[in-house]
């Protein structure tokens, strides 16, 4: 099994919108992303919870049975579709996938 996570901090405007209602609008758009291919296992989104410690905006963690299925859900056309807004609001992005 693999574990995919993902931690993006956003930009304090962008695409006429400020941080929050990206972060709403992302989480949105990413959310679709779930279920959309085989061996996909877990799919979170989950934005920073005010009052709560948090580096990053907008954090996805996943898990997929194999390294196939990870793949397929990265080379999916609805994840595809997500990529241009995540780019155009993010600031930083940090990613790490490991097997367990």
């Amino acid at each position: 099994m693999l574990k995919h996570i993902v931690m993006w901090k956003l930009k304090d405007d962008a695409e006429g919108a400020d941080k929050l209602s990206n972060a709403r609008e992302m989480k949105r758009r990413l959310d679709e992303c779930a279920n959309i291919v085989p061996g996909q296992l877990k799919f979170e989104v989950v934005l920073a919870q005010p009052g709560l410690e948090a580096t990053y905006d907008v954090v996805l963690y996943s898990e997929f049975a194999d390294k196939a299925a990870l793949e397929a859900y990265i080379e999916h056309p609805t994840h595809k579709a997500v990529v241009p807004f995540i780019g155009a609001v993010r600031e930083g992005r940090q990613c790490m996938d490991y097997e367990v």
